[in-house]
């Protein structure tokens, strides 16, 4: 990182000009809120600093595999749309365009991240290679996908650290796509690590967005939750995502009740949409008749009490790394984690694939271990979930789905 003084120039040239000033002058005008009339209005929290209205429901669309699909949930009223360049490997930003290429510009907010190359897993942290030209190229690569000439919400993924949500390099980045008309606001999103991360980003002035984990199985809940009132004090806009906590209560898809889990999400103020990767038509309307009235009822407060308890099976990884030091092979736990949770929970296994891929993992990984000496605060059965996901590996790419 350079110093401060770069920091805090980078910082006064952000805020010296607002979201609409900063895209090319035929869209400084527009009302980001306009849909056409036959789209019902949802229930809608503001986004931060954005001034953006997002309906409480978002689309995560990583498992989106039909436009037909993507453009009825936006026909049901649902207006934000994230994809990420990681996603099937491009394949997703493309899709999620082509579904929404004919409807208004102004109708809809596309929400991307892009992974840095090289950043450390383990550590969080970015490499010396990083630089701001690498990274424009990215966000350029992912406009090319998408088929548009700015994308709205441009979000650096994996923060957590917060010499990575502070570096240089990446608040230069944000300055110039924001110059350059390519991103309207910008943003962290955070598996782990969270508070770190969002309170850097209130430290940098710079950050409108910040997409987190957020779900009632949190372990830190007091402390993610101070962090991100400071956050919206801030202006920073959050969004949830991984808000239904794996989606199911262990490897045999024993199911959590999904609606209860994005309202307990939804109770907390500062929320202001949950991202949902919703595959059917079925899933869309509960979502839909959820946001009409998110007050817990009795029985969907017993169902989040029951799907809390600690066990070896459980799907949702905390991503805390205190298992990355237990580890005598220094592996990468917690994306391998996420990894099972993509493949037995969420049922996407090209995500999955692609997850276990960055960890460089065997299948042998844990055969040199006759008992494992990571103790996981969630009680997870770590050998057991690492020797069933590595599996994943060994199926070749090409009949891996994207």
């Amino acid at each position: 990182m350079k110093n401060n003084s770069r920091r805090d120039f980078i910082r006064k040239s952000m805020l010296s000009l607002s979201g609409a000033a900063l895209v090319p002058a035929a869209l400084n005008n527009r009302n980001i809120e306009k849909v056409p009339g036959n789209i019902p209005e949802l229930p809608a929290r503001t986004l931060g600093k954005t001034g953006i209205k997002t309906p409480l429901l978002s689309m995560g669309a990583a498992n989106a595999s039909a436009t037909g699909f993507v453009k009825t949930a936006y026909e049901g009223g649902v207006k934000l749309f994230f994809s990420a360049n990681y996603y099937g490997e491009g394949n997703n930003e493309i899709l999620v365009g082509n579904a929404l290429r004919d409807m208004p510009r102004d109708s809809y907010i596309i929400g991307t991240a892009s992974v840095p190359d090289g950043i450390d897993m383990r550590t969080g942290l970015l490499p010396k290679s990083f630089t701001t030209d690498s990274y424009m190229k990215k966000t350029e690569e992912s406009l090319k996908r998408f088929g548009l000439d700015y994308i709205d919400i441009l979000l650096f993924p994996f923060a957590g650290k917060k010499e990575t949500v502070l570096h240089d390099a990446v608040l230069e980045t944000f300055e110039k796509v924001k110059k350059q008309g390519k991103a309207r606001f910008v943003g962290i999103a955070s598996h782990g690590d969270t508070e770190e991360a969002l309170n850097a980003a209130v430290e940098s002035g710079i950050y409108d967005v910040a997409m987190i984990s957020y779900n009632f199985k949190i372990q830190n809940l007091d402390a993610l939750n101070a962090a991100i009132s400071s956050a919206a004090k801030a202006g920073i806009g959050i969004v949830a995502m991984k808000a239904s906590a794996g989606a199911s209560r262990d490897k045999s898809s024993t199911p959590i009740n999904v609606n209860a889990a994005y309202k307990w999400a939804l109770q907390n103020e500062h929320i202001s949409s949950v991202v949902s990767g919703m595959t059917s038509i079925e899933e869309l309307n509960k979502n839909l008749a959820m946001i009409q009235n998110i007050k817990l009822s009795d029985q969907e407060k017993k169902d989040l009490q029951l799907a809390s308890a600690l066990s070896p099976e459980g799907l949702y990884c905390q991503q805390c790394k205190q298992c990355i030091p237990q580890c005598p092979h220094n592996l990468d736990i917690p994306t391998i984690m996420r990894s099972y949770m993509y493949a037995y929970g969420y049922k996407n296994t090209s995500q999955a694939w692609h997850t276990l891929a960055g960890t460089e993992i065997t299948s042998h990984a844990c055969k040199d271990c006759g008992t494992c000496k990571v103790k996981c605060p969630s009680g997870f059965d770590v050998m057991g979930k690492i020797t069933d996901i590595a599996r994943l590996g060994d199926v070749p790419k090409d009949f891996i789905h994207s």
